[in-house]
C-alpha cells in the first residue's frame, strides 16, 4: 500500500472519530439542556396547576392536584374581607408604570451627559457612583424610611408616592450600561447634526434616542420589574394592608393565620402577577427586534 493511501486512510479515520466525538458531544449537551429544562419547568407547571386546586390547604397527599376549580381565581378578586388583592395589584401597577417612565428618563439623561459631555467633575462623579453601586441597597433601608418619615411621606395615602420616589430617585445611578451603548455611537453623527443647526437637545431625541432603542427596551423592563418584584423596601415603607404591594400580599397569604384558606390562592396570585411581566417581555421583544433590524439596515 502506498504512502498516499495510508495517509488517506488515516485522515478518513480521524475525520470519522471527530464526527463521532461531535455527535456524542451534541447528544450530551442536548441531554443536559433537556434535564435542566425539566428542572426549570416543573415549579412553573406546579404553581399553575396548584392555582386551580380545589383543595385550598397547603398539605396534600399528591404532588399535583387531583381536583380542579376556578374558585381560587374568583375568590382572589371577589373576597376582599381578609386580603384585598385587587387593591394591592393596582398599587403595584401604578408604582411600576411611574417608576418605569421616570427611571427611563433619568438613565437616558445621565448616560447622555456622561457619554457626550466633558466637564471637570465628570470622572469623579462616575467613580463615586461606581463605588456606591458596590454597596447593597438594603444598607440604606433604615435611613430612607426615616427620611420619608421626616418629610411626612409614610402616612396613609402617601406611601404610593413614597415608593415611586424611592425606586426612581436613584435609578439615574444605573447609567453605566446605557452609557456604554452610547459610547459605541460615533460622535460624527452629533457633529454633523449640530453643523446642520441642531441643538444638544435635538441631537439627544432625534439621533441618540432612536439609535438606543434596544437599550431603552432593556431599561423599561428593568424599571418595571424593580418595584413589581421588590419586597424589602415595600415592607419597610408600607405600614397598612391598604397600601401593600403584590409582593407583600403574597407574603401575607403564607402567614399561618391565612395559609389554610389562601395557599391555593397564593398560587393563583403568582400566576396573575406574572401576566403583566409576560406581556411586557412579549411587547418589548417586538420593539427590540424592530430596532435591531433597523440598525442593521442603516
Amino acid at each position: 500500500m502506498s504512502n498516499h493511501s495510508i495517509q488517506k486512510a488515516e485522515s478518513h479515520s480521524l475525520m470519522h472519530d471527530a464526527k463521532k466525538r461531535r455527535i456524542l458531544g451534541d447528544v450530551l449537551s442536548h441531554l443536559f439542556l433537556g434535564v435542566m429544562a425539566v428542572i426549570w419547568l416543573v415549579p412553573i407547571v406546579w404553581v399553575f396547576a396548584e392555582s386551580f386546586n380545589k383543595n385550598t390547604a397547603p398539605y396534600t397527599r399528591t404532588f399535583f392536584p387531583t381536583e380542579f376549580s376556578l374558585n381560587n381565581y374568583i375568590a382572589l378578586f371577589t373576597d376582599r374581607s381578609v386580603l384585598n388583592f385587587p387593591k394591592m395589584f393596582m398599587n403595584t401597577f401604578i408604582v411600576a408604570i411611574f417608576v418605569c417612565l421616570i427611571s427611563m428618563f433619568f438613565v437616558l439623561s445621565v448616560a447622555y451627559c456622561m457619554s457626550r459631555l466633558r466637564f471637570r467633575t465628570r470622572r469623579t462623579f462616575m467613580n463615586v457612583v461606581l463605588i456606591l453601586g458596590m454597596f447593597p441597597g438594603i444598607m440604606a433601608v433604615s435611613a430612607i424610611y426615616f427620611i420619608l418619615k421626616a418629610v411626612g411621606l409614610t402616612g396613609e395615602g402617601l406611601t404610593t408616592i413614597a415608593l415611586i420616589l424611592v425606586y426612581s430617585a436613584g435609578s439615574g445611578a444605573g447609567f453605566y450600561v446605557m452609557k456604554g451603548y452610547m459610547d459605541t455611537i460615533p460622535t460624527s453623527l452629533d457633529e454633523a447634526a449640530m453643523l446642520d443647526g441642531c441643538t444638544r437637545l435635538q441631537v439627544f431625541y432625534k439621533i441618540i434616542i432612536p439609535i438606543c432603542k434596544p437599550m431603552i427596551v432593556y431599561q423599561a423592563i428593568i424599571g418595571f420589574l424593580t418595584p413589581w418584584l421588590d419586597f424589602v423596601m415595600a415592607k419597610v415603607i408600607c405600614r397598612t394592608q391598604s397600601n401593600y404591594t403584590v409582593a407583600l400580599g403574597l407574603w401575607l397569604m403564607l402567614d399561618k393565620e391565612y395559609i389554610q384558606n389562601w395557599y391555593a390562592r397564593f398560587a393563583a396570585a403568582a400566576v396573575v402577577i406574572s401576566i403583566p411581566i409576560a406581556i411586557l417581555f412579549i411587547v418589548m421583544q417586538r420593539f427590540y427586534q424592530e430596532s435591531m433590524s433597523g440598525s442593521v439596515k442603516g
